[in-house]
């Protein structure tokens, strides 16, 4: 069995990509090849199954490369991030919409119709919103970033009723906690108000303290990619997109769970400018969510901040300071 996995060489694709290994099989089947493709990759792994290629998924060529015709699985996670896609049109629209349909223009030259999972975002949401989000709510975003995965997903759907994939879109609460340096994505601020006071390093953050975000673990979030693909496409149904089940926590709350944690001195860390851009894209961002039909189909959530802080520190080996 090959797997792709584009944008394989961050974070989370790197996560994904040693559980892959670890499991040594997907939907019953024996893994043979993980492919990882990105423009940089961690070295984080020898083992003989891992394939890295270098280079932008928008591009039709590379797509070609690393799409082979006995492609039998794809994670699609390859994206620019929230802010940088607000702030550069261009370029969101190159990688998000180009990268998904050079993606898609390889899936049609298969040997045979691969599964496909992709990872949308509850950025497709906004506007006027109703307190909690269920199933039955229409998307409506009011970033690039947003659009550019809606307009993603009914591709996914439409070559999933075509017969050229199975194919199954995952809508992914913010991350939380991430290791590394801050990035574009608006988000950011949600693992660095954690990350850098545990680390020692004090952390101004770009919004108020009762701003709230839906949240999950990165082990919950990999373990939802491997679900969401093992899952029979009956069990999908016509509506291939899903709202992932996640937690409601304030910039408040995190504090305060880490604070536990951590002690007093980390919560002193923590310091307040507001960023009227960065507030601007997050305050169209829903925060609340029911969804029985991700619970109904096996997903879970997190039990709670602290635990997600928990796991964090484990996983990462964070010497909490």
């Amino acid at each position: 069995m090959r797997v792709v996995i584009t944008g394989g060489g961050g974070f989370i694709g790197a996560k994904l990509a040693k559980a892959l290994l670890a499991r040594g099989i997907l939907s019953g089947q024996k893994i043979a090849r993980v492919v990882l493709a990105d423009q940089a990759f961690p070295d984080f792994s020898q083992d003989a199954r891992l394939e890295r290629l270098a280079g932008d998924i928008s591009d039709p060529a590379f797509a070609a490369r690393a799409i082979a015709p006995d492609t039998d699985s794809i994670f699609h996670l390859a994206a620019v991030v929230s802010g940088a896609a607000e702030a550069d049109f261009d370029l969101g629209m190159r990688v998000n919409l180009g990268g998904m349909r050079a993606v898609l223009d390889q899936v049609r030259r298969c040997a045979h119709p691969p599964r496909l999972v992709f990872a949308s975002s509850v950025a497709a949401f906004g506007g006027q919103l109703p307190d909690v989000l269920d199933d039955s709510t229409t998307p409506a975003p009011q970033t690039s970033y947003g659009s550019q995965k809606v307009v993603s997903e009914y591709l996914v759907s439409d070559f999933s009723r075509k017969g050229y994939i199975d194919g199954r879109s995952l809508r992914l609460p913010t991350i939380v906690v991430r290791p590394g340096k801050a990035n574009a994505a608006a988000s950011s601020f949600a693992s660095a108000v954690v990350r850098e006071p545990l680390n020692g390093i004090a952390y101004e953050c770009p919004l108020p303290p009762g701003t709230g975000v839906w949240l999950l673990s990165p082990r919950r979030v990999v373990d939802a990619f491997i679900h969401a693909h093992d899952l029979p496409a009956a069990a999908w149904g016509s509506n291939r997109a899903l709202n992932l089940p996640g937690i409601t926590v304030t910039v408040a709350q995190m504090i305060e769970a880490m604070g536990k944690i951590a002690g007093p001195q980390a919560v002193k860390r923590v310091s307040f400018k507001l960023d009227a851009r960065i507030d601007a894209i997050v305050k169209t961002w829903p925060v609340r969510f029911a969804t029985p039909r991700a619970l109904a189909m096996g997903f879970r959530a997190d039990p709670g901040i602290e635990a997600v802080i928990r796991d964090y520190v484990a996983d990462e080996g964070v010497k909490v300071s």
